[in-house]
């Protein structure tokens, strides 16, 4: 049984409800309101202990509008998604329940959809999800039975047309904001806004992306998702972080799928005399200029095992700066 106070864990502060809004999540609310929005990534424990989550989840409360609970990222077994939403939502907050197709089938997954909505869970991100080669059990089968475009069709489905798959009728279907993820700074680049443009098709309503150092490059992303006019049908949630010192962006450079760390980055971490603060600094400077692009909606933050960070990276940046409430409520 849990320990921690969950009763004063979530701030409060209503966001009134748009026209359109399709569930009762507080993200959707906040990006069809025009607000800048702010997601954080939850690094889930290798615990069964549910204060685990609840310190973690507690200095990404105080900013954000939705805490992400990721699905064995990198192919490696943590605590999983539909358990940590289960208890953000019984705390306040509202999580994104994240779905990688790479360990269950559409059988499986379908329910497991039908489960979070059950459990108040109001957002989803759509992965295809990274091989099990790149985690530390290799030897687990792969699934694969859905990509991301068709888990994203699928849910579509079940919630617009209150159906599974197989055409059986859903009692009640979930009511869900449907989200997925883009990597704008790697290669194939003239792609990546096509592959957006196929995942908005399928049903995404919201687009959080991977890490992003290179300002530029991603300013060119979105010169062309706004020629394409797909600023105007998805909300683009611009993904950052803190790195730590200047051997771990090396490492995650070079060991974690889809990183692009400019050079002139790295450097920057490897003159600085303090360079945790130094990877601090950055970030907010990041989310200062992600602010400015037009069709960015909002900042997703990825801050491993430093979620404590997030708050003041935040704060910091002065992105919320006018804005009053935080992550309590669906």
């Amino acid at each position: 049984m849990s320990t921690f106070d969950t009763t004063q864990i979530a701030p409060t502060g209503h966001i009134p409800t748009p026209d359109g809004c399709v569930s009762h999540s507080r993200l959707e609310r906040v990006l069809k309101s025009g607000r800048f929005a702010v997601t954080a990534e939850l690094n889930p424990p290798d615990s069964a202990d549910p204060d685990d989550v609840f310190q973690a989840a507690q200095p990404l409360g105080e900013v954000a509008d939705a805490i992400n609970a990721t699905d064995a990222s990198g192919a490696n077994c943590h605590m999983s998604s539909i358990g940590i939403c289960a208890l953000l939502t019984r705390a306040g907050y509202s999580p994104v329940y994240q779905i990688s197709c790479r360990d269950r089938n559409r059988i499986a997954i379908q329910g497991d959809v039908l489960g979070a909505a059950a459990l108040g869970v109001s957002n989803v991100l759509c992965l295809t999800g990274d091989g099990v080669g790149v985690g530390d059990q290799p030897g687990a089968k792969p699934v694969f039975d859905f990509d991301s475009l068709t888990l994203l069709r699928t849910i579509r489905t079940m919630r617009d047309e209150g159906k599974f798959l197989s055409g059986r009728k859903i009692t009640r279907p979930p009511q869900l904001f449907l989200g997925a993820a883009e990597n704008p700074c790697i290669p194939p680049y003239d792609w990546r806004p096509d592959r957006l443009a196929k995942k908005i098709e399928a049903g995404a309503e919201y687009i959080q992306t991977n890490y992003i150092y290179d300002v530029p490059l991603f300013e060119k992303f979105m010169s062309r998702i706004r020629d394409l006019g797909l600023d105007k049908r998805v909300y683009i949630i611009a993904g950052v972080g803190p790195l730590a010192s200047a051997r771990a962006a090396r490492w995650m450079r070079n060991n974690v799928p889809g990183i692009h760390i400019p050079e002139a980055v790295i450097d920057r971490m490897e003159r600085a005399q303090n360079p945790s603060e130094e990877g601090k600094k950055i970030c907010i400077e990041l989310i200062q200029q992600m602010s400015e692009i037009a069709g960015v909606s909002g900042v997703h933050i990825m801050a491993y095992r430093r979620e404590h960070l997030v708050s003041e990276i935040i704060l910091e940046s002065g992105v919320l700066r006018g804005r009053s409430g935080s992550a309590s409520g669906n």
